[in-house]
């Protein structure tokens, strides 16, 4: 078997971060810089970039990679890119900041985290943007109205940290590109698929991960644990649910488990795109892509993301997506299936909406174990109850 991986997105792993020997100083020097503050989402934007999970970009984007970002897809130099990585500011800030210009980037509280060589600051039409990148412009899609509430003005310019990343309770999960790849190398695995997920992993995510691990060396089950929608299950919660699968259903020597520190924006085929690349940089050589990936409401058709990565070639976009139809628990067949392997009616199949899903777990009912492992949906029902509504 070769340990050979999967080279990083446009060749070359990008880190962002002074080694520690050149920061004390680099941290000095910031505090005479103007700041801009960065919320939550920025923040998570920041380390992606920082830590080489968003290669080839190294801060960010500027109005020309901007303008072809959101026409085709593609960076200036026509590297695959879906989504632009943007830094929006207020009219107030705009006007005292420059081209050329140095900034020191903080978090919420103050604290100096990163500087940024300002190389653009653009105003554009973010009604079109919405459109090209969320395929709307209804404001009530989370993703453009994520975008709405910043700023009109973006600033682009490459990125240096000089302080201290964000923390979170899930440090001891996770894992920067560089890290994962060592892991890899050192499990012996040369092919790996990754499993992106913002929730709990139920029967039918369970069988699709196994269908896949079928054919690789390694499974990277990767839970975004970024910015997410309200009512979306808590990080915590959800990593819980994926620590007990791990333990009773899957071989162990063969999956890793790492958090992925990215906001989610809901752009259904752009963010499928989005989260191929980022896995690609981790060192996967294949990406899980099954119903309505990164998608929300009733934005998107069920498999737009699938089709989505047809528009790239393969010297375009290296690692391989594995598509799947939707899968269920199927009475007749007693296992598992999808549409291309069950031929029996929908009566006889196990689907529960998340609507039903949550009912269930109010009334602190656990669902079928055809639709989730009873470990599961226990962890659910105990969450529920603590935070008094449903999860």
């Amino acid at each position: 078997m070769s340990n050979q991986l999967i080279e990083p997105h446009g060749g070359t792993l990008v880190d962002r971060r002074l080694p520690p020997d050149a920061r004390a100083h680099a941290l000095d020097a910031a505090r005479n810089l103007m700041t801009v503050t960065l919320d939550e989402r920025n923040l998570a934007d920041l380390e992606c970039l920082a830590t080489g999970i968003y290669s080839p970009l190294d801060g960010f984007v500027g109005e020309n990679d901007y303008h072809a970002i959101v026409e085709h897809a593609r960076l200036g130099n026509g590297i695959a890119w879906p989504i632009p990585i943007t830094l929006q500011v207020s009219d107030e800030q705009a006007a005292k900041i420059s081209i050329g210009m140095d900034v020191a980037l903080t978090d919420e509280g103050g604290s100096i985290v990163a500087t940024m060589s300002v190389t653009d600051k653009y105003r554009p039409d973010q009604q079109h943007e919405a459109a090209s990148v969320y395929g709307t412009t209804d404001p009530a899609h989370p993703g453009v109205a994520a975008m709405l509430e910043r700023g009109a003005t973006y600033l682009g310019g490459p990125i240096t940290v000089v302080g201290d990343l964000p923390t979170s309770d899930f440090d001891d999960h996770k894992y920067d590109p560089h890290a994962t790849r060592s892991e890899f190398a050192r499990r012996g695995w040369s092919t790996v698929v990754a499993f992106q997920t913002r929730n709990p992993i139920h029967r039918a995510h369970e069988y699709l991960t196994k269908v896949a691990l079928e054919t690789v060396d390694g499974l990277f089950i990767n839970p975004l644990v970024g910015t997410t929608k309200s009512d979306d299950i808590p990080a915590d919660v959800r990593m819980q649910c994926y620590h007990v699968l791990l333990d009773h259903y899957y071989p162990k020597d063969r999956v890793h488990l790492g958090v992925y520190p990215a906001a989610m924006r809901y752009a259904g085929p752009r963010e499928a795109i989005l989260h191929a690349i980022s896995r690609q940089n981790y060192g996967c050589s294949h990406f899980i892509v099954g119903r309505d990936n990164a998608g929300v409401g009733d934005y998107y058709g069920t498999y737009d993301a699938q089709h989505f990565f047809d528009t790239y070639t393969r010297d375009e976009l290296a690692i391989t997506p594995m598509k799947f139809e939707h899968s269920f628990y199927c009475k007749a067949c007693g296992s598992m299936a999808s549409a291309k392997s069950c031929p029996h009616d929908k009566s006889q199949h196990v689907f529960l909406s998340g609507t039903k899903v949550r009912e269930m777990l109010a009334n602190g009912e656990l669902p079928p174990p055809e639709f989730s492992r009873p470990e599961v949906a226990k962890i659910l029902v105990q969450a529920q109850r603590r935070n008094g509504k449903a999860a």
